[in-house]
């Protein structure tokens, strides 16, 4: 186990500096909230001292008493001997400005989503949505934002895994959305209580990592849920059973927001007949297709062919 020179870095820019530097000594990968090793660092020192990311100026030279300084370095040894992503390491993680519980049975929430869901989806939703399904929803971060944003719609989160589920469930109790948020255990559409039920939005970040991909993914991508990330050969083993069945699902006017990351080359190839809207981000990401309840009815001969 490595040791820490616990009292010869005594603030919090000494640790934040030492954490970043041993990230990088160790080639850590950065991919679950962060893109580099200073932010990493500054993440989880900033979180042992319970402390907030705004106050981080205010506070950079301050000095840390033994307790704090074991405490800072424990966790950033942690994220050394693990290889896990920081937000296992802190059970929490930020997406789209609100807070969620994470653990080791979800994936890391990171989705370019949520520059769709801040921005109301628009141009593509026309009218308020009164209805969302956040298919393969894991924490329920996508679903909940949409909560957030749209505040009369009713939203159900939807997963095959029970414990992704409770992780879910325990988000939906601290933002206080009970009333209106709903969780519903399924293999994709397969439950009955999707029989007859339909939404004006359904979102989805399926699991979509190729067999090669999943193959050479660094070890922090390895300690995230395999039931989040593999779908298949060519990545689409989901992203196909949504398309076959979004039609039953979705209202007139609808849209399908469907995330397929790398696999949208594949998925291109499969339907090169279907015209994807693939929208661009200001904040960074690709491979997030948009369809609309005509599309899906246009093309539904080739989903269902598949």
């Amino acid at each position: 186990m490595m040791t820490s020179p616990i009292n010869d870095l005594i603030t919090v820019r000494d640790w934040i500096r030492w954490g970043a530097s041993e990230f990088t000594r160790a080639n850590l990968y950065f991919g679950h909230g962060t893109d580099n090793a200073w932010d990493e660092a500054m993440v989880l020192v900033l979180w042992a001292l319970s402390q907030p990311w705004d106050h981080l100026e205010q506070i950079m030279d301050a000095r840390l008493t033994l307790n704090e300084r074991e405490t800072v370095a424990n966790l950033l040894i942690r994220r050394i001997e693990s290889q896990q992503p920081a937000a296992y390491l802190t059970g929490e993680a930020w997406f789209g400005g609100v807070r969620f519980e994470v653990s080791s049975d979800v994936l890391v929430p990171r989705s370019p989503i949520a520059e769709l869901v801040l921005a109301g989806f628009q141009p593509w939703v026309t009218e308020y949505p009164q209805s969302i399904l956040d298919l393969c929803t894991g924490s329920g971060c996508i679903g909940l934002l949409c909560a957030e944003m749209f505040s009369e719609a009713s939203v159900d989160l939807s997963d095959v895994s029970p414990k992704a589920l409770a992780i879910a469930k325990r988000n939906i109790e601290s933002l206080g959305h009970q009333d209106r948020v709903n969780i519903i255990e399924s293999d994709v559409f397969n439950a009955e209580e999707f029989v007859g039920k339909t939404y004006d939005l359904i979102v989805s970040n399926p699991p979509y990592v190729d067999a090669k991909d999943l193959a050479s993914m660094p070890a922090e991508y390895h300690a995230e849920p395999a039931l989040g990330l593999a779908s298949g050969e060519d990545g689409l083993n989901l992203t196909r059973r949504i398309l076959r069945d979004a039609l039953l699902h979705l209202n007139p006017g609808g849209i399908l927001v469907v995330e397929v990351g790398n696999s949208w080359e594949a998925l291109e190839e499969t339907y090169p007949e279907v015209d994807f809207f693939w929208p661009e981000f200001e904040n960074g990401g690709h491979g997030i297709f948009i369809l609309t309840a005509e599309q899906l009815l246009e093309y539904g001969s080739l989903f269902t062919g598949h």
